[in-house]
């Protein structure tokens, strides 16, 4: 770990800043429940994201679009009894913020009181411009979130790389700036060309935290799921296993299976 942060007991908005600021490279990945939470900020990661992406990996459904505020809730307030260091951001889910700022408000005032998490995260640009500026008046630390946007997947029809097209990567770059002149601490940025991440986080001040994106966003963020081979179906070209816990976990409930059945299990010395 960097001995930038490692000292560090409380991650905040402001550290993330500071990272950006002396180019070192932020870490991101997500958590949906309190065990997996409490492994993830002991690693020493400076982000957690209770992402809506919970609706796909705890849940099974085919997009983001199915979870409520209520569910988010959940999640996030098991994170955030594990975390004692990362800055805990919450999606806010589709639903909860587009169209009207007042009930944007409402959901990120609902995840902060209910769930104690740090910040909040919405999908979008200028077109949630309104709800962005009524959160942050209230005082609530919002991350946005652009280019492939899950909760628009069926306008987009397709979960392929965005913002090829000059005309979208030019409106990318606008609303990147728009995000950072509003008050956004951060931003993610997701399946879009590497040389597109490359000049949105030389563009704004803000850090940018990439998700396939290539790698000059100012962090890095992947489903915690993904990353550990428990999710081996899903095996899109940014995505880089770091252990296969799908086999680890097959392997170890078969032997147990083996073993009640073998009657070795449990023996002697596990009984009272």
């Amino acid at each position: 770990m960097s001995v930038h942060t490692a000292d560090i007991k409380r991650i905040t908005t402001h550290v993330i800043q500071e990272m950006k600021n002396r180019g070192e490279k932020i870490t991101c990945l997500t958590a949906y429940d309190y065990s997996m939470a409490g492994i993830v900020d002991a690693a020493g990661v400076e982000l957690i994201l209770v992402g809506d992406s919970a609706s796909n990996v705890m849940a099974g459904h085919e997009t983001t679009l199915p979870i409520t505020i209520d569910q988010m809730i959940y999640h996030a307030s098991s994170v955030v009894r594990a975390v004692k260091r990362a800055l805990v951001v919450v999606d806010l889910p589709f639903g909860s913020y587009q169209g009207n700022s007042r009930e944007a408000l409402n959901s990120a005032i609902r995840i902060m009181k209910e769930s104690g998490a740090h910040a909040v995260k919405l999908e979008g640009g200028l077109e949630v411009k309104d709800s962005i500026t009524r959160i942050l008046s209230a005082g609530v630390p919002v991350m946005g979130h652009l280019g492939l946007t899950p909760q628009s997947i069926y306008k987009f029809g397709t979960y392929t790389v965005r913002a090829k097209q000059e005309a979208e990567a030019q409106k990318l770059l606008e609303d990147a700036k728009m995000l950072e002149e509003v008050g956004c601490f951060s931003m993610v940025l997701e399946k879009i060309p590497s040389k597109l991440t490359k000049q949105v986080s030389e563009s704004v001040n803000i850090p940018t935290i990439g998700i396939g994106a290539g790698p000059h966003a100012d962090g890095q963020v992947l489903v915690i799921h993904d990353l550990l081979g428990i999710n081996k179906a899903f095996k899109p070209r940014f995505l880089r296993h770091y252990a296969d816990l799908n086999g680890v976990m097959t392997d170890a409930i078969t032997n147990y299976i083996s073993d009640v059945k073998g009657k070795s299990f449990p023996n002697e010395s596990e009984s009272y």
